[in-house]
């Protein structure tokens, strides 16, 4: 058992039956009282964020993790499916626990996935990735003040705000934090 005061952000520890991974802390302490510590983290198994509240004195139960570097196959209606390229075992995830992140989601490429108990249960995507712009309206420069940015449709339907010289047929990099774009990729 680990004291509550000792997990940080990335630490991953079990309660209630249930494995979480914290996202934030906030240790706050009010004149003579004990100790608050607030802990903001994601439920593994099931994806959804909670905040869990503990008096300093409190223990979780630590647990072990694993990252493993797969490639991503293909996705069906409820399923992402990857492969081990060193062993060759298939995995598959639940579609609904990653969320927004299938949208970047390419096939053949490298993804980052967390393992408990040899059970994949999250995606870990790269920080940033190329994509080709599939639709782009025609920049029309005025006179404004400000950088001038449109709208355009990347190949895996995702829309971001680009320069006005973005074109169709460009190949452009995206922060998958923000889904803002970077630069323009030759």
């Amino acid at each position: 058992m680990i004291s509550v005061t000792e997990l940080r952000t990335g630490t991953a520890f079990k309660l209630e039956g249930q494995p979480y991974q914290v996202l934030g802390y906030k240790h706050t302490k009010l004149g003579r009282g004990a100790a608050n510590i607030r802990v903001k983290a994601r439920n593994l198994a099931t994806g959804m964020m909670v905040e869990k509240t503990f008096t300093s004195g409190a223990k979780v139960e630590p647990i072990e993790t694993t990252i493993k570097t797969l490639q991503f196959l293909y996705q069906d209606e409820n399923n992402l499916y990857f492969i081990d390229p060193r062993s060759f075992e298939q995995f598959s995830l639940d579609k609904s626990i990653s969320g927004e992140k299938t949208k970047f989601l390419k096939e053949e490429s490298q993804i980052k996935v967390l393992f408990y108990e040899e059970k994949p249960l999250s995606i870990e995507l790269p920080l940033s990735m190329i994509f080709e712009v599939i639709d782009a309206p025609p920049g029309v420069k005025g006179d404004s003040a400000t950088a001038s940015t449109k709208p355009v449709t990347l190949s895996n339907g995702l829309v971001v705000q680009t320069p006005l010289f973005i074109k169709k047929g460009n190949r452009i990099k995206v922060d998958t934090r923000t889904r803002k774009y970077m630069e323009r990729v030759k």
